[in-house]
């Protein structure tokens, strides 16, 4: 199965294939329109060139990204720079805890937390609110009670931690029970 990265890049050789323009190309061209915000960017995209929402999306990412932009370790170092760096040894515990269900286990760090995925997204971790790590689960159907919370979108349930201990056999068993759906 292709990584991430693997599917990304494709996904970026077909749009600069079937648009004939190089992703430095557009963004280039998003620049020189003046256009600085991801919606702005992806409804031009979609109006002016033609672009389906999925590859006007993906352009839009792509323009918007710092060219010296951190990547996978580095990234992650990123998120848990500053007044985050105390949640990093938490984050490491969580994530330990999740590769420890196989080897097929994926991280995708994205700008302010890292997706967990296998076959599909099946969880999260950053940073959360008031000094908490949050971890979000795709398990629409888990009752929202104590620790479990709405968290919204696909991953529709999250619970936030602050403690080692409270990386316990309840969370284990959620984030087990999202991984095997997954």
């Amino acid at each position: 199965m292709p990584t991430v990265d693997e599917q990304l890049a494709t996904q970026i050789t077909n749009i600069e294939r079937s648009s004939g323009k190089t992703m430095a190309e557009w963004r280039a061209e998003i620049h020189a329109h003046g256009l600085t915000k991801h919606g702005e960017i992806v409804a031009w995209l979609k109006a002016e060139h033609g672009m389906t929402h999925g590859n006007a999306n993906r352009v839009a990412i792509e323009a918007l990204k710092a060219p010296d932009a951190p990547k996978g370790d580095a990234q992650i170092d990123a998120i848990y720079s500053g007044k985050n760096a105390a949640l990093r040894p938490l984050h490491d515990k969580v994530i330990a805890t999740v590769e420890a269900f196989g080897s097929d286990v994926e991280l995708a760090p994205k700008k302010t937390y890292v997706s967990l995925r296998r076959a599909k997204q099946f969880g999260m971790v950053g940073p959360g609110t008031g000094g908490r790590l949050e971890v979000c689960l795709n398990l629409p159907d888990a009752p929202i009670a104590g620790r479990m919370v709405s968290g919204g979108g696909m991953l529709a349930r999250k619970v936030l931690i602050k403690t080692e201990a409270e990386l316990d056999g309840e969370l284990k068993s959620w984030l087990r029970e999202a991984y095997d759906r997954s």
